[in-house]
């Protein structure tokens, strides 16, 4: 199917006709959709799916022996990240809100990411390196200047999009509307990337508007809304690719932004503060493991016999010897507790200068063993 032709397909598609390629058992379902990739690009996404996976167990376990703080679970929604992010160019831009650890992943995932989540500012800054906005806490903040930037690469003729990932819950704050509302307005090459994944935080996604899908949205904003199967990484490939070539189009023949409804479920906590059987039934994530982007894809695979049973534990091995090396050269890292002064303002204030003052004299009286002693 010619470029065109997919457009028109994907994009003349009601909001709530979600786009899947695979089913829930990893079988080929719409064959026209079917992305036409290498093998080891193919091999690839499985690998840094793993990885995710993986990262993700590594992360929750540091932080439960007290080596990491509070961090955000991806599992179950490695396909949209990871199938999302494949189907860009290196020089497009990624914001993301603060879960999307698999947009790192698909990128070589710098080690000082980790170092971020140990509490270094450091780790974040080193994401430019990738072309990646440092992560962003605030809920739906970042938005907005994922359309910003959007907007000035346009003005420059970059030839760059812009992709920004948010949760259903960002759909309630007024930034996204705001965003949302200029990037129409000013034909921004964007592409909105919300995971549904049906909880923010206790809040279900029934809570969180009465539209009936969060892709139909757009159309308020006069672009297009579309709606995929956030656990199928092929079919949130082929929907961000098919997002992206329009947004870079200069034709006018369809509005630049894109909104992308992934569909997906969020497996485990919101973070590993939250406690999620206080809100939501067992039995409903289960329901939702049935559908398991790991497994489908890996099923796909197996059957078109790009991974067996050798490569796969070939793949396990290296992302284990990946992650202690990244995990080890986080912790390895010293960190200078004055450095927390440096960029809070241009110019010093004087309350800030009492405060650096007032931590170096701490430090000199009671050295920092002392200090970081709990017991």
């Amino acid at each position: 199917m010619s470029g065109d032709v997919l457009e028109r397909d994907l994009f003349d598609r009601a909001p709530d006709d979600r786009i899947q390629v695979l089913d829930a058992e990893g079988h080929v379902v719409e064959p026209d959709l079917e992305p036409d990739l290498e093998t080891e690009t193919l091999r690839s996404m499985y690998r840094d799916m793993r990885f995710c996976r993986r990262f993700d167990e590594r992360m929750i376990s540091l932080q439960r022996q007290g080596r990491m703080g509070t961090y955000a679970s991806l599992a179950g929604q490695e396909g949209s990240q990871i199938g999302s992010t494949y189907a860009l160019a290196d020089d497009d831009m990624v914001s993301f809100q603060y879960r999307e650890h698999g947009a790192l992943v698909a990128r070589e995932l710098p080690w000082e990411y980790v170092l971020y989540w140990m509490g270094h500012e450091d780790g974040n800054a080193a994401l430019a390196d990738v072309n990646v906005f440092p992560l962003n806490i605030s809920i739906g903040a970042h938005v907005p200047h994922a359309v910003g930037w959007a907007w000035a690469s346009k003005l420059k003729g970059d030839g760059a999009a812009s992709v920004v990932h948010f949760g259903e819950g960002s759909t309630s704050e007024g930034d996204v509307h705001e965003a949302m509302n200029f990037a129409g307005v000013f034909d921004t090459p964007t592409v909105f990337f919300c995971n549904n994944n049906q909880w923010a935080i206790s809040i279900p996604r029934e809570r969180q508007t009465a539209s009936a899908t969060i892709a139909q949205k757009a159309t308020a904003y006069g672009f297009d809304g579309i709606q995929v199967d956030g656990m199928d990484p092929l079919a949130t490939y082929v929907v961000t690719k098919a997002a992206r070539e329009k947004a870079l189009a200069s034709d006018g023949e369809r509005p630049r932004p894109t909104l992308i409804e992934a569909v997906q479920y969020r497996f485990g906590a919101h973070t590993t503060a939250d406690d999620p059987s206080a809100y939501r039934d067992e039995a409903e994530v289960e329901r939702w493991r049935e559908r398991d982007p790991l497994e489908r894809f890996e099923t796909y695979l197996r059957e078109r016999w790009i991974l067996d049973d050798d490569q796969l534990d070939a793949i396990d091995e290296e992302i284990e010897t990946t992650l202690e090396g990244l995990i080890d050269r986080a912790e390895a890292a010293d960190a200078d507790p004055s450095a927390m002064f440096e960029h809070v303002y241009e110019e010093p204030t004087p309350r800030l200068e009492e405060q650096r003052e007032s931590l170096e004299a701490l430090r000199a009286e009671h050295g920092d063993g002392e200090l970081l002693d709990y017991e």
